[in-house]
């Protein structure tokens, strides 16, 4: 159910792009051990001049392989986040070639009446998940 937004600046090909989202939906499922089938995830590109995002003076050196990374998802345990930060730089850096230091990633917390998978319905309310 986590909702994986990842945006990049363009370029890439259908092949990397395919890659990537197989990638961060592995390291999903190992972090948050969640249902194969909880596969929710949006992809945009930007233009190098449209995407900004430097280093908060930490001295990250960024390049144009650069991936923001937003997880919205139930709460989740400091354990798991971490886990989840840590597998998705292995994931990307061993089969996208994509730096740590290129990988920016933030997780935005809600609850269960905040979702609704279709119909009309919220599915963690009514019980139907």
């Amino acid at each position: 159910m986590p909702l994986i937004r990842i945006d990049a600046i363009a370029g890439r090909t259908e092949d990397e792009i395919k890659t990537l989202l197989d990638s961060a939906h592995r390291a999903m499922l190992a972090a948050f051990k969640v249902p194969e089938r909880d596969r929710y995830q949006v992809y945009t590109e930007h233009l190098a001049s449209h995407l900004i995002a430097q280093d908060t003076g930490l001295d990250i050196p960024r390049t144009q392989k650069f991936v923001l990374v937003t997880v919205t998802t139930r709460p989740r345990s400091r354990a798991e986040k971490e886990a989840f930060y840590k597998l998705l730089c292995q994931e990307l850096w061993e089969h996208c070639a994509i730096a740590t230091s290129d990988v920016m990633i933030s997780l935005v917390q809600n609850t269960d009446e905040d979702w609704s998978f279709g119909n009309g319905r919220a599915q963690f309310l009514t019980g139907e998940l």
